[in-house]
Order: C-alpha cells, then sequence, then structure tokens
C-alpha cells in the first residue's frame, strides 16, 4: 500500500485526491493547504489527516506526495521533496521559467526519485488508443498533425495574471500531446496570437487565441490551435494524417443518444470541461503514477517530459513577440 500526501487542496488536488479513493494499492494519508478550510474540507472528504506542507515534505510514513500548489511554489517544493527522498507527481507546469524546470530536473535526477509531470491528457483512453495505432504504423510514417484545444469559456482574468501566459498555462498540454505523438523533438516553432475574446486578458498582458506550428527535423508538421472560448462547449479533437491514412479522435459528447426529425439530426452537447471529459484520464494517470512507483519503474511522462514542454512554451511566446520562427535545436 503507497501512502500519498498531497500538496494542494483546491480543485486539481480534490480531482487527484478522488483518484485516489478508487485505487486498491494507495491511500491519501495527509493533506495540506495554506487555506485551512480547503484542507478540512478534503480531509473530511477523504479521511486523510491534516498536517502542514513540511511535514508532510518530511514524514517518514509518506512514500510519495502530490504537487498540486500554486506554480510558483513547485520550484522549493520539488527541491525538497528530491532531498527527502519522496516519490513526487507534479501538476504542469514544473514552474514557469524552463532554466529553473531544469534546476528542478537537476535535483529530480540527482536525488534518483521517481517523477510524474501530470500530463493527463496522454491517459486519455481515446488518445492513448490513438498514439498506440499510430506507433503500430497504422497510417504509414506520420506527416500532419492537428491539435484542437479551446475552453468553453475563459478563466477569471485574477487566474490569467498569475497563469505565465496561455502558451504555459493551456498549451503547454498540447506540446505535451505534440511530443507523444510526432515521435521526434520539434525543431522550429512558429506562434501566433491575438487577443479576440476578452480585452481584460489583452490589458494582462496575455493572448487568448492562437495558432502553433512546429515542425521536427525530419519535416513532421504540428499544429495547434486554442481559444479560450468555444461558445459550443469544450473542444477537444486529434487528428494525424500519414502515408496510408488517418487517425482520429472526436470530441466526447454527454451521451450517444441522437435524435432525428424534420429539422435534421441532434446529438448531445460536448462534455461542459476538462473535470468530465477527462475523469477518466485523471484516474489513469494517478493508476500509471502508483503502479511505477510499487514495480520500481520510472514513472510517464517524467520530469524532462515536464521541461521539454515548457521549453516549447517559452519558444512559442519567443515567437509569438518576434513574429517569426525560432530555432529549437
Amino acid at each position: 500500500m503507497l501512502s500519498i500526501g498531497l500538496l494542494g487542496c483546491g480543485r486539481i488536488g480534490q480531482v487527484h485526491a478522488r483518484s485516489l479513493a478508487r485505487l486498491k494499492d494507495a491511500r491519501l494519508l495527509a493533506v495540506a493547504d495554506a487555506v485551512p478550510e480547503a484542507a478540512q474540507a478534503l480531509a473530511a472528504e477523504s479521511g486523510a489527516e491534516i498536517r502542514d506542507a513540511e511535514a508532510i515534505i518530511g514524514a517518514s510514513d509518506i512514500d510519495a506526495v502530490i504537487v498540486a500548489t500554486p506554480t510558483t511554489l513547485h520550484f522549493d517544493q520539488i527541491h525538497a521533496l528530491a532531498a527527502a527522498g519522496k516519490a513526487i507527481f507534479c501538476e504542469k507546469p514544473i514552474d514557469l521559467s524552463s532554466e529553473r524546470a531544469a534546476e528542478c530536473q537537476a535535483a529530480v535526477e540527482a536525488a534518483g526519485v521517481p517523477f510524474l509531470t501530470a500530463f493527463n491528457r496522454r491517459f486519455d483512453p481515446h488518445f492513448a488508443h490513438l498514439q498506440v495505432r499510430l506507433a503500430a504504423g497504422a497510417i504509414g510514417e506520420t506527416e500532419l498533425v492537428v491539435i484542437t484545444s479551446r475552453d468553453p469559456a475563459p478563466p477569471p482574468l485574477s487566474y490569467i495574471r498569475q497563469s505565465g501566459g496561455l502558451f504555459r498555462d493551456m498549451t503547454i498540454h498540447d506540446f505535451d500531446m505534440a511530443r507523444f505523438l510526432l515521435g521526434e523533438e520539434p525543431v522550429e516553432i512558429f506562434a501566433a496570437g491575438s487577443c479576440l475574446v476578452d480585452a481584460g486578458i489583452g490589458a494582462a498582458g496575455d493572448i487568448d487565441t492562437a495558432a502553433v506550428t512546429l515542425r521536427t527535423a525530419s519535416g513532421k508538421l504540428c499544429q495547434i490551435n486554442n481559444s479560450r472560448r468555444a461558445s459550443y462547449g469544450y473542444d477537444q479533437r486529434i487528428e494525424v494524417h500519414g502515408s496510408n491514412g488517418m487517425l482520429s479522435a472526436a470530441n466526447q459528447p454527454e451521451h450517444l443518444v441522437t435524435q432525428a426529425g424534420s429539422d435534421g439530426f441532434a446529438r448531445a452537447p460536448n462534455m461542459h470541461f476538462f473535470l468530465e471529459r477527462y475523469e477518466a484520464a485523471y484516474l489513469a494517470e494517478m493508476s500509471a503514477f502508483v503502479a511505477a512507483v510499487q514495480e520500481g519503474r520510472p514513472p510517464e511522462p517524467g520530469i524532462r517530459d515536464g521541461v521539454a514542454a515548457q521549453r516549447l512554451a517559452d519558444a512559442a511566446a519567443v515567437s509569438l513577440e518576434r513574429g517569426q520562427p525560432v530555432r529549437l535545436d
């Protein structure tokens, strides 16, 4: 039985706690949050103890720790957890700076502790199946990957101001998925962006609409398009075009009932947002982490993947500022 501590009892921390409750080989032993009420609520729901963060990091009865705190706290907590010999499950991004994220990587690798970067979309059953078939050569050589990721509505401006920007907060998931599907590291990136949804986002120094093109050394291309607003609901699609065909994963509706009438066909709306759309992915992600730690295998995606996606996000921000492609190699 793997004993786990949780740092951060906000929305994503609650998701991970509920995933742990469904696993037979792990238990949530202790939680911590800077807001006492948040820790109390999650402790009451999960049956975990309430401890402060330092106590969880140094506890001899805790094997692994979930880092679900604000990104600005990750750097110090990762270093402390690595020094304490704890297995680490860390929410993205590792840090808002790829240089500081690389310092975290060095600390984790020097300590030899397991580390999973929580790119949950790799664990979505549909996306994972697509990748398995792609790797098996189902469509020949990959030529073009198209990733669509659009939120139903923008987050509060208070969140935007501390998010690190759209590329580091939202597109970073798509950068990891691009690496996952391309099978090669991108060597060039070109990012374009606008503020079309909310002028307040622009005033906060960010964009809300983006189009990014990645190119690998062999010429494979990936196109990513993002928006902070999709009037029709959460939009999550992938298409991979290859030399012998195409693989695609469509949006997931709330249910599969279709109604037909004189006005045509009507289907259910998309699942509302990430909590519903990726519920199975969050559970599979936590299960994979627990299994890897118990079996002595490096979890995937690891800290190297987190740093690689962060570098793509940083390069996208530079490309946007310069208005030209940026080389990555």
